[in-house]
């Protein structure tokens, strides 16, 4: 349990990274890597390796206060840009298609009827 006013250690993403590929590449224990990197936590390195088992790198990075879908900002500006397109074109064609129809209408007699 917390104390009030306690301060928590924080652990930067690329220092995470490398931690698992330590343990992962080169086969250097839980205790190896704590050492090595000064975590005082024994355990911690453990939570990185499950979270990095379930989801990858992403599993790593702090996701408090962030969105799931926001995470992979490369991909979710990917999505975003194919979704302009498809307005883009969908645009294109309504305007097309508005264009045909009042040229149409242009081309049509008109009846006068009087």
């Amino acid at each position: 349990m917390a104390i009030k006013g306690q301060k928590f250690k924080s652990y930067s993403d690329e220092m995470k990274k490398e931690a698992v590929r330590l343990h992962v590449e080169e086969k250097w224990s839980y205790r190896q890597i704590t050492e090595h990197f000064g975590i005082q936590d024994k355990d911690r390195v453990k939570r990185w390796m499950r979270k990095f088992r379930e989801a990858g790198e992403f599993g790593l990075l702090d996701q408090r206060g962030r969105r799931e879908e926001y995470i992979d900002q490369d991909r979710h500006m990917k999505q975003l840009k194919r979704e302009n397109e498809v307005l883009k074109k969908c645009l294109k064609i309504w305007k097309q298609e508005v264009c045909k129809e009042s040229i149409a209408s242009l081309n049509r007699p008109q009846s006068n009827i009087q």
